[in-house]
């Protein structure tokens, strides 16, 4: 892609977010009940190409089931609030009395709330209830809790695992201890991991030679972040998905093992959903979409992970309000043409008017640059 020059000595490519972009109506029409929105990885096949994002303001225990039996997949936060306490729903409830107030309050208890030290037999007890479900349990660490969490996820038998941070990279160094190695951690655990968050090629090459089953592309890119203004760091999500397909292909090419590529934040309706799949996503990771469902613990509200940060937190309590239950949000009806409800409808109907009866198909379809 050619370079635009910044200023003397200095240039970068142009960047594109899912909001520049158009798909490209195919020449054949599809009826859209012949549609098929699955999506597999590993040993798991799910019916909707959708991750609900690892915040507690969108994922508890009981809406990880539900989302689960809605044919999706949820990932619990297992250094959140339902790790931390035995009965998180009180401070939920004033998590959102404050910000619905308005209070500067609320940033400042949020992170108060997060000081309490996450518990190992919360974390076993929080999976085994969603394994009990007979639904996927799913669960999202950090890279620098992974290793002290590790048996508290393998004696629940985790089914998948995400390791997520604003930027993961395959060896974190410090100063401070040992490294993680991704590449070491990910082939001794007898479970698929889902690395991330990436946004350029060669981050997510070297992701993929970790052996993980899955990265997650996408930096700053939701609601809730504030990590591009205060941290400067990100790349327009378009062009990150685009840039990680390219390595998957190579990575394709170099070991015939095919990695899943899901799509993290920037997304509010079927169609950047569409246009991320275009792009080269196998799924999608969704926080603000589904914190806007009536059954969502954050009463309307929600928060990312760095939120809590004690001395350097990038985003804060987003208001989302209440649209409809978790199945409006996920399969309909929608009563307005707003396009936050039925996103998988939405997505059906795209893919019908493109011809594509498969997600595999639609990454296929052509795009225009609109923006």
């Amino acid at each position: 892609m050619a370079e635009v020059e910044i200023g003397l000595g200095k240039s970068g490519r142009r960047a594109y977010g899912l909001d520049d972009i158009a798909i490209v109506p195919s020449r054949r029409t599809r009826d859209p009940s012949d549609v098929d929105l699955s999506w597999e990885i590993d040993a798991f096949r799910f019916e909707v190409p959708v991750m609900a994002s690892a915040m507690d303001g969108v994922v508890s225990p009981a809406t990880a089931i539900a989302i689960g039996r809605l044919g999706g997949v949820a990932a619990l936060n297992l250094e959140g609030i339902w790790t931390r306490y035995e009965d998180p729903e009180p401070l939920l409830a004033e998590i959102a009395e404050l910000a619905a107030e308005g209070s500067e309050k609320a940033p400042l208890r949020l992170q108060e709330i997060y000081r309490e030290p996450v518990r190992a037999d919360l974390v076993t007890e929080r999976v085994r209830q969603i394994r009990a479900a007979g639904v996927v349990s799913c669960g999202a660490v950090t890279p620098h809790r992974v290793e002290e969490l590790t048996e508290a996820i393998v004696a629940a038998e985790l089914d998948l695992l995400v390791i997520q941070g604003t930027v993961v990279s395959a060896e974190h160094v410090t100063s401070a201890g040992q490294p993680l190695n991704l590449k070491t951690f990910v082939r001794r655990l007898d479970l698929p991991v889902i690395v991330g968050g990436c946004s350029s090629y060669q981050a997510a090459l070297h992701l993929m030679r970790t052996g993980a089953a899955g990265v997650l592309v996408g930096v700053g890119a939701g609601r809730s972040s504030s990590t591009r203004r205060v941290l400067g760091t990100g790349v327009d999500q378009a062009t990150a998905i685009a840039d990680a397909r390219a390595a998957r292909m190579r990575h394709l090419d170099e070991t015939g093992v095919y990695v899943h590529i899901v799509a993290d934040g920037g997304m509010a309706t079927g169609g950047d959903i569409a246009k991320a799949v275009v792009c080269g996503a196998d799924a999608v990771m969704l926080g603000a979409p589904l914190a806007a469902a009536a059954e969502a613990p954050g009463r309307g509200f929600h928060w990312g992970p760095a939120a809590t940060h004690p001395t350097l937190p990038r985003g804060g309590v987003v208001h989302v309000g209440t649209r409809g239950s978790l199945e409006q949000v996920l399969s309909g009806p929608a009563p307005d043409h707003r396009g936050d409800l039925n996103l998988m409808g939405a997505l059906r109907r795209a893919m019908a008017l493109c011809g594509h009866a498969t997600l595999k198909e639609l990454q296929k379809a052509e795009l225009v640059v609109t923006g």
